[in-house]
């Protein structure tokens, strides 16, 4: 009777579309109890804006921006090399960074502000932080989305696949974490 059915099976399989041929292997090993692999989905740029969107809420255009400067960030805290296999571990870094807004005439007005603007003027690390604040705030985004964006990047990137990127965006990461 097993056999049966496997015979029926795989003959209502073998009618079936083309477009569908793919699982119909899969469908057999199911019926049998054996187990079937499913792809590992590799880690993107697209997946990644998509999901801090949905889960933060802001619009792809805020995503885009937003990872785009904790992405530049993290480049300029990372060796060349390292950014290269960061850039291969997550095809479309490249185009992101281009999201970043220009914050070259932007000042802060009075308060700490102002007395961020200015003590980011004596210390590079200082600068860089400020000027990934004023990214955010380009974007229409509260600076302190930075660590939820980081957040939703790292998490995105907790994977088998995701790994090694996710090892090199937080070491570039590191002083804007710590």
């Amino acid at each position: 009777m097993k056999k049966l059915s496997i015979v029926l099976t795989v003959a209502a399989l073998s009618v079936q579309p083309q477009a569908h041929a793919e699982g119909w292997l899969d469908s057999i090993k199911n019926m049998l109890g054996m187990e079937t692999q499913q792809a590992a989905a590799t880690p993107s740029i697209n997946g990644m804006v998509s999901t801090v969107t949905e889960s933060l809420g802001v619009t792809q255009s805020q995503a885009s921006g937003g990872l785009g400067a904790i992405f530049n960030y993290a480049k300029d805290n990372i060796s060349s090399e390292q950014y290269s296999q960061l850039a291969n571990a997550l095809p479309g870094v490249g185009g992101l960074l281009e999201s970043v807004p220009d914050i070259s005439n932007m000042t802060s007005e009075g308060g700490l502000g102002g007395i961020l603007d200015k003590a980011a003027s004596y210390n590079d690390s200082l600068k860089a932080i400020n000027d990934v604040k004023k990214q955010f705030e380009a974007l229409g985004l509260k600076p302190e989305m930075i660590t939820q964006f980081v957040s939703k990047a790292q998490a995105y990137l907790d994977t088998p696949e995701g790994q090694q990127a996710k090892q090199l965006l937080t070491q570039g990461l590191g002083k804007l974490l710590g």
